[in-house]
């Protein structure tokens, strides 16, 4: 799945829509102190109140926000699992009955609590449905509606939340006219930030894929190894983290561990101008070859092929391995780039990296930025100081 295909499915995520059916929900409850089911329901999803459906549907589009890589990763289910989580979720979205599905979603669980410990009470809830994108855009001078054909796509999702004890609050009785103190003592569900998720299966340009699945973190980064391998049995994936680090070491294997900001702003803009002309096709990928043209394009000097090799090799021990363009960089058009220092830290986009320079005046290291205008501190604009001399000309 892509970003699009995320976003196209994560916006239908709304009461009243056709485009999107919810049949069942299934809640589960489960101790922390045991680490055992308390209690779990199954009902259809229309039985429930307006203000539950919208809580739900909220909680339901957390799941499926975030940037692919960071908190959203398409996985691919390992092969010969014993017990394939993939097999349950396939039979549970075909299920016929209640029973069945229930029967297969409590097997997840049962996954999910084998040597597992909670710090919180968790609720886990499952919902199959199904959702629809029309094969045509809208036309409003056409007879034929764009519901009339549709792709039609079964999906399971799962929401992982943590409970949080009732607030201790002191209210005002209007009646009895006196304080009283809260002694609510039901927990309370955080629907707002579940901790972990998926949605099953995964469905790019039109198509479900049943050998893989979204998985969604809690956080950035975030990656449950427990939930990962052990309950839904997917492959291990590298996060965009750690596929930045795997070109900054690559490069420093090739060009050095020191370059300056003129250099590494021209890598950002090299492999920004490579998403920029991909923009329509899924995230384009490096390999050796393609961060030579890269370097080389960057003003690196002494870079060959069989150096990138070698240094992939070193690396990441794949020669043929391919990095995801849009992990290696920060975001481009927002202050992603922190340059922190001893007396101030500064925030700047890699676009404007260009603007910034190291430099060396009389064995001292100054951070210079070229600005257009004279800089206002506190309401007083800063007087240009001159720190360089122009050298005498050669009158010989």
């Amino acid at each position: 799945m892509n970003k699009k295909d995320i976003a196209n499915i994560r916006k239908q995520f709304k009461v009243n829509n056709d485009l999107l059916t919810i049949s069942e929900i299934f809640n589960v409850y489960i101790m922390k102190e045991s680490s055992e089911v308390y209690h779990y329901q199954s009902m259809p999803f229309e039985m429930l109140e307006e203000e539950q459906k919208e809580l739900f549907m909220n909680n339901f589009k957390k799941v499926l926000t975030g940037q692919l890589d960071q908190k959203l990763f398409e996985l691919k289910f390992q092969r010969d699992a014993e017990n394939s989580s993939q097999l349950i979720l396939h039979q549970g979205m075909l299920s016929q009955t209640s029973e069945d599905w229930t029967n297969q979603m409590l097997q997840i669980v049962e996954k999910m609590l084998k040597d597992k410990q909670y710090e919180m009470d968790i609720v886990v809830t499952f919902i199959r449905g199904e959702y629809m994108k029309p094969m045509k855009k809208r036309n409003d001078e056409a007879e034929e509606s764009e519901r009339d054909t549709v792709y039609s796509h079964p999906f399971i999702l799962c929401s992982v939340n943590q409970t949080q004890d009732p607030k201790k609050e002191l209210l005002f009785d209007y009646v009895e006219k006196e304080f009283k103190y809260n002694i609510a003592v039901d927990p309370v569900i955080d629907l707002k930030a579940p901790i972990s998720g998926f949605l099953f299966p995964t469905i790019t340009d039109n198509a479900s894929d049943v050998n893989y699945i979204l998985y969604s973190a809690g956080k950035d980064a975030d990656m449950n190894e427990h939930f990962i391998e052990e309950v839904i049995n997917a492959e291990e994936v590298i996060t965009a983290e750690e596929e930045k680090f795997v070109f900054e070491e690559v490069v420093k294997n090739v060009a050095g561990e020191q370059m300056n900001t003129s250099t590494l702003s021209n890598v950002y803009e090299e492999v920004h101008r490579v998403l920029e002309e991909n923009e329509e096709e899924d995230t384009p990928k490096l390999d050796y070859k393609d961060v030579e043209k890269v370097l080389k394009s960057s003003g690196v000097e002494n870079i060959n092929e069989e150096r990138l090799e070698t240094a992939f090799k070193s690396v990441v021990d794949d020669e043929k391995y391919e990095l995801k363009a849009s992990n290696i960089i920060p975001k481009y058009d927002s202050k992603s780039i922190k340059i922190k220092t001893k007396v101030a830290d500064i925030s700047i986009s890699p676009q404007d990296l260009s603007y910034v320079r190291q430099v060396d005046v009389n064995g001292k290291l100054y951070l210079m930025i070229e600005v257009e205008e004279n800089t206002v501190i506190d309401g007083f604009e800063m007087i240009p100081e001159a720190l360089f001399k122009k050298a005498p000309e050669d009158t010989e």
